[in-house]
C-alpha cells in the first residue's frame, strides 16, 4: 500500500515522530494514533514495539532527558567557573525547552514514574546529576546544593514556558534574549547561594 513505513527501525522512527509531535504541539497533543498516522503506518502497528501509550512515551522522554543531559553539559564545559557554567547549563536547559517543548513536563509526566522504566529513570539521574554536581561546587552544603538545583530546574523551566505560552512573545522577546534572561537569572541565584553570597 502507497505511503506505508518501509524502513527497517520502526520503533525508532515511532520515538523520533513522538519527539516532533511534541515539539509542535507539546505534551497534550501527544497520541500513539498520531503518531502512527504521521509515520504511515497502521493505528496498532506501534503497539507491536510499546505496550502501551506510557511505554512508548517513556522512551521519548528518556531521549529527551538525554539530549538535555547532553545541551546541559556542553553549555556548561565552555564556561571554567563553576558558577558561569552552572548559569549557562541553566540557559542550555531554557533553550532547549522553548525548541522542543520539552523538558522536567515529559521526564516527570504521569505514569512513567514506575520501575519498569529504567532507562528514563537512569538518564533523568543522568540530567540531574549535571545540575547537582555542578551545585555542590558552588554550595556551601549538600542541602544548600539541593536546595539551588531546584530554584534552578524552576527558574529555567519557568522562562521556557513563558515564552512558549507567549507571555515574553508579547513583549517582543526573542528566544535567544529569553535564553540570555535565564542565564542571567540563574547567576543571581548562585550568587545567592555560594559561599559567601547573600542568603
Amino acid at each position: 500500500m502507497g505511503g506505508k513505513y518501509h524502513h527497517g527501525d520502526l520503533r525508532g522512527e515511532l520515538v523520533r515522530v513522538s519527539l516532533d509531535l511534541i515539539a509542535e504541539q507539546g505534551l497534550a497533543g501527544f497520541s500513539v494514533a498520531e503518531v502512527a498516522r504521521r509515520t504511515k503506518v497502521s493505528p496498532g502497528a506501534p503497539y507491536r514495539h510499546f505496550a502501551d501509550r506510557e511505554t512508548l512515551l517513556a522512551e521519548v522522554a528518556c531521549h529527551i532527558a538525554c539530549q538535555l543531559a547532553e545541551r546541559v553539559a556542553a553549555a556548561a564545559g565552555e564556561h571554567e567557573n563553576p558558577a558561569d557554567a552552572l548559569a549557562a547549563a541553566a540557559g542550555a536547559y531554557t533553550r532547549y525547552l522553548i525548541e522542543r517543548r520539552a523538558g522536567m513536563n515529559v521526564i516527570y509526566a504521569d505514569g512513567l514514574h514506575g520501575p519498569e522504566h529504567v532507562g528514563l529513570h537512569e538518564q533523568t539521574r543522568r540530567l540531574t546529576d549535571e545540575f547537582l554536581m555542578r551545585c555542590l561546587a558552588v554550595a556551601p552544603d549538600p542541602a544548600t546544593a539541593l536546595e539551588l538545583m531546584e530554584q534552578l530546574f524552576t527558574q529555567a523551566h519557568g522562562y521556557g514556558t513563558f515564552q512558549l505560552d507567549g507571555v515574553f512573545v508579547k513583549h517582543g522577546y526573542s528566544a535567544d534574549l529569553v535564553v540570555q534572561k535565564s542565564t542571567e537569572a540563574a547567576r543571581i541565584v548562585i550568587a545567592g547561594r555560594t559561599v559567601g553570597g547573600d542568603r
